[in-house]
């Protein structure tokens, strides 16, 4: 089983900078596409950012131009860089391996915690 353990999440102003990463333990990380979903409070998870084991990328509407999403491979880890945060973008952010079909492959880790507030 794969360990997923987020972090870099805090509190930032509206128009600030964050970068998230996702360690991931186990040899199978290379071959999955990755995913960082959010969790925002009173609605339901969604898919935000994806990699796909190749390299290229996919962006909900409401994160592109904002949000890059980028895996080193040799260190099992996956990034969200997220840039002009709007207070609709505080949420819990996880990263996982999507299935495509409104699930992923992995347990769910304890994700972390964007708060965007003056």
């Amino acid at each position: 089983q794969v360990e997923l353990v987020e972090s870099g999440g805090g509190l930032v102003q509206p128009g600030g900078s964050l970068r998230l990463s996702c360690a991931a333990s186990g040899s199978r990380f290379s071959n999955y596409d990755m995913g960082w979903y959010r969790h925002p409070p009173g609605k339901q998870r969604e898919l935000v950012a994806a990699i796909t084991s190749g390299g290229s990328t996919n962006y909900v509407d409401s994160v592109k131009g904002r949000f890059t999403i980028s895996r080193d491979n040799a260190k099992n880890t996956v990034y969200l860089q997220m840039n002009s945060l709007k207070p609709e973008d505080t949420a819990v952010y996880y990263c996982n391996a999507p299935d495509y079909s409104g699930s992923a492959y992995w347990a769910w880790g304890k994700g972390t915690l964007v708060t965007v507030s003056l």
